[in-house]
């Protein structure tokens, strides 16, 4: 990522990856915009991820992505949810269960998939995040108490069919670009393995959901790929999302398709799905990277 910035031709960039002394050092040598890609959070708490916008916005420099107030609703699932559901946009059924809920009072949802209502990175899904009956669900919500103390959890109908990820870049005043869709290529999973993105596709190097998940373009028909840009347009705008974001869905048993989750600041790496789907379009590495900042920079001018 750092060599492809530094191949775009009429910007200067400076990396910082010392966080202890990162505002100091904005502070002394102020740049016009910072690229954000502390998707990890400030001090690699992600909790505090929207700490550094945060802080940025005080100290009236400008920056990439999406602002403090959009990134805490997006960290919250089950808040998501139930704007997308206000919106017209489909999703899946789905139960909030509290840290402190006894479970004798799990819902009748399965086959379900569990998860914490805030995480980020598949934290708290795991191979096992799938359940299909009580007993499933409450050693797995047990797991979950022990693992992730004091976390709130979803447990959401589970959807059989494809998943898909779309990517925008721009903004609503300015225009919104759509990239080609992206399907998560679940087939080269052995049997029994439940074809979900787990936190082994993104943190376990030798677990088959590391090395045969595959991304591969949407087989969409355009009136599919249509509402898919009218719903992601309209969460953009509406949760107040800036220069870049990626929406993830998954398809139900009727083969409608429901939101599954919003990232407000999906990862820039090189093999990312939003690379990926630049990709689909033609669009080298460096290039999105240049769409970003473009983005960024035309919403700031437009601003001041």
């Amino acid at each position: 990522m750092v060599a492809a910035f530094g191949s775009l031709a009429g910007y200067e960039f400076r990396v910082h990856t010392e966080h202890a002394e990162l505002f100091e050092r904005l502070a002394a040598d102020r740049p016009d915009l910072v690229v954000n890609f502390c998707d990890t959070g400030f001090l690699n708490v992600p909790t505090q991820e929207l700490h550094l916008p945060a802080r940025l916005e005080l100290m009236d420099i400008p920056y990439t992505g999406a602002p403090p107030a959009t990134m805490i609703v997006c960290y919250d699932k089950a808040i998501v949810r139930l704007v997308a559901q206000s919106l017209g946009v489909p999703v899946p059924r789905e139960a909030y269960i509290p840290a402190d809920m006894p479970l004798d009072t799990v819902p009748d949802l399965y086959p379900a998939l569990i998860k914490p209502n805030t995480a980020d990175g598949s934290v708290g899904i795991t191979k096992d995040a799938v359940v299909r009956d009580r007993p499933e669900a409450l050693d797995y919500l047990g797991w979950l108490r022990t693992t992730l103390p004091g976390r709130d959890a979803l447990m959401q109908e589970f959807l059989p069919g494809a998943e898909y990820g779309v990517g925008l870049i721009g903004n609503p005043e300015a225009g919104l670009r759509m990239l080609p869709p992206l399907e998560v290529d679940f087939s080269g999973l052995p049997a029994g393995l439940s074809p979900i993105l787990s936190f082994e596709s993104k943190a376990i190097p030798d677990s088959p959901y590391w090395t045969d998940i595959k991304f591969k373009r949407a087989e969409l028909t355009p009136e599919q790929e249509a509402r898919l840009g009218i719903w992601t347009k309209t969460l953009f705008k509406r949760l107040g999302l800036r220069d870049y974001g990626r929406f993830d869905f998954r398809v139900a048993a009727d083969g409608e398709p429901k939101l599954m989750e919003i990232n407000p600041n999906p990862a820039w790496a090189n093999d990312g799905k939003l690379a990926f789907m630049a990709g689909f379009a033609g669009i080298e590495y460096c290039d999105m990277l240049r769409l970003v900042l473009e983005a960024a920079i035309a919403r700031v001018e437009g601003a001041g």
